[in-house]
């Protein structure tokens, strides 16, 4: 069902005509003479009245009259609708929404403890009221199934460098967590504004040794970006030798390589050594 705009009319014009209608009904039963007429005119204005209600800012009254939907008033005041219509109120705030910290596996079966805060609202009030049962616990629901979906789709870290993590590409989680959901929550007319975690975390049973496989990977590969680094600037000593006119042959050149990888690579500081004899 798709939302639509109900009748309804100004509720202060729609006051004022009810008082003159009573006021009339009360001139044709006193001073008229004429009950039947007054009575009815007292009567229509009772009747109007039943209509008279407020729409709140960000609210949306949704007119149901004899199980027949009639339209949503938006526009907040005082309004005059049909009478005896029932009125249900459906907030249009942005709100949030904190899940739970979900227990799920990750692509390559690590258990990791997940969480996320979506910010929503409702765009379709017919949908929110007819479509689902409890619109705010559909929106709970949903989003539990959306986020152990997406967190089931990728590994929690990448060592290899190739595609895409839960810890180092937040913003395209997010982006595929938001997408996720409003394909999920369009049937309850709620628009997804944002998806964002708010927890990651390897579990409690495997969170030591996942904890020692990061460091070793950084160490693995701090230790490449330094040799890749030592290579880079051994190669530049050797062309500015060969640049200022000293040739070196090849045993003299391994054996200057092996010192300056040696003083750049070592975590200690070199001790120089002066050899005052020659090389051979």
């Amino acid at each position: 069902m798709t939302e639509k705009q109900a009748w309804a009319v100004n509720g202060f014009l729609g006051m004022l005509l009810l008082v003159v209608l009573f006021v009339t009904g009360v001139y044709f039963l006193i001073l008229a003479q004429n009950p039947l007429l007054g009575v009815l005119c007292i009567v229509l204005a009772a009747i109007g009245a039943s209509g008279i209600f407020t729409v709140q800012p960000n609210q949306a009254a949704v007119l149901i009259f004899f199980g027949h939907y009639l339209g949503t008033v938006r526009k907040s005041g005082l309004w005059l609708g049909i009478p005896f219509a029932m009125r249900r109120k459906i907030s249009l705030k942005v709100r949030n929404f904190n899940s739970k910290k979900l227990k799920v596996n990750d692509v390559e079966g690590n258990p990791i403890e997940i969480a996320a805060v979506i910010v929503f609202k409702v765009i379709d009030s017919a949908k929110a009221t007819f479509d689902v049962d409890n619109y705010e616990q559909f929106v709970e629901i949903q989003s539990e199934t959306a986020l152990r979906y997406v967190a089931s789709r990728y590994p929690y870290d990448n060592f290899k460098e190739e595609g895409y993590s839960l810890r180092g590409n937040t913003d395209e989680i997010a982006a595929e967590l938001a997408q996720e959901l409003q394909s999920r929550l369009s049937v309850a007319g709620v628009e997804v504004i944002e998806a964002r975690l708010t927890h990651l975390a390897y579990a409690t049973e495997i969170a030591s040794a996942m904890l020692q496989r990061q460091q070793a990977s950084a160490i693995v590969s701090a230790r490449q970006r330094i040799v890749e680094g030592a290579v880079g600037m051994v190669q530049m000593a050797i062309e500015e030798f060969q640049r200022e006119g000293f040739e070196l042959d090849e045993e003299r050149q391994a054996a200057m390589i092996n010192n300056l990888m040696v003083a750049i690579v070592s975590e200690r500081s070199a001790q120089p050594v002066i050899n005052s004899g020659s090389l051979y």
